[in-house]
C-alpha cells in the first residue's frame, strides 16, 4: 500500500526499486486526494490537482476502509497517544496506517516518521526525492492549505 506522500512523489522517486511490483492505496488516501482539487488556489492548481487523482484513481486498486481498518485505528490511535502524538492531528495517516494494518500489507510512505512506533504496521521507507543530499528544501503537501492536516 502507497501513503499519499508517496502516491503524490510517484514520478519522482529516485530509486523505483524501493517500491512494490504491484501497488494499492487505501480508500483514505484516495479521500485526502480528493480534497486537493476543492482547496486549489487557482483554476491551473485545480485542474492539476483533479488531473492528479484521475490518475490515482486509473492506476491503483483502491482497498475499502472496513470494520477491520476500523478496529486496526484503535490500537493505532492509542500508540500516537502514548507515544505523545495526537492521533487528530494526523487523522489521514493513522487511517492509513491502520487501513495497512487491517488489510495485512506493507506501507511504502517518502515520511516514514509520520509513522514511527505504530505497532504491527509493516512499514517501508522511500527515499523522498526532496530529502537528497543537497536537494533539501521545505515541501508543504501539496493537498491541503497551509496550517491543516497532512
Amino acid at each position: 500500500m502507497l501513503d499519499t506522500s508517496t502516491v503524490i512523489l510517484l514520478g519522482q522517486i529516485p530509486d523505483p526499486t524501493e517500491l512494490p511490483d504491484e501497488s494499492v492505496i487505501s480508500a483514505i488516501t484516495l479521500a485526502e486526494l480528493s480534497v486537493g482539487p476543492h482547496v486549489a488556489r487557482d483554476d491551473a492548481e485545480r485542474s492539476a490537482r483533479q488531473q492528479h487523482l484521475q490518475q490515482a484513481e486509473a492506476d491503483f486498486d483502491v482497498l475499502p476502509f472496513d470494520g477491520d481498518c476500523a478496529r486496526a485505528f484503535g490500537s493505532v490511535a492509542a500508540a500516537l497517544r502514548a507515544s505523545g502524538r495526537k492521533p487528530a492531528a494526523r487523522a489521514y495517516d493513522a487511517l492509513i496506517a491502520a487501513s495497512a494494518i487491517a488489510h495485512a500489507v506493507p506501507l511504502y510512505t517518502c515520511n516514514p516518521a509520520d509513522f514511527a512506533g505504530i505497532p504491527r504496521l509493516e512499514l517501508r521507507s522511500v527515499t523522498h526525492p526532496y530529502h537528497q543530499q543537497g536537494t533539501e528544501r521545505s515541501v508543504t503537501h501539496p493537498y491541503h492549505q497551509q496550517g491543516t492536516d497532512s
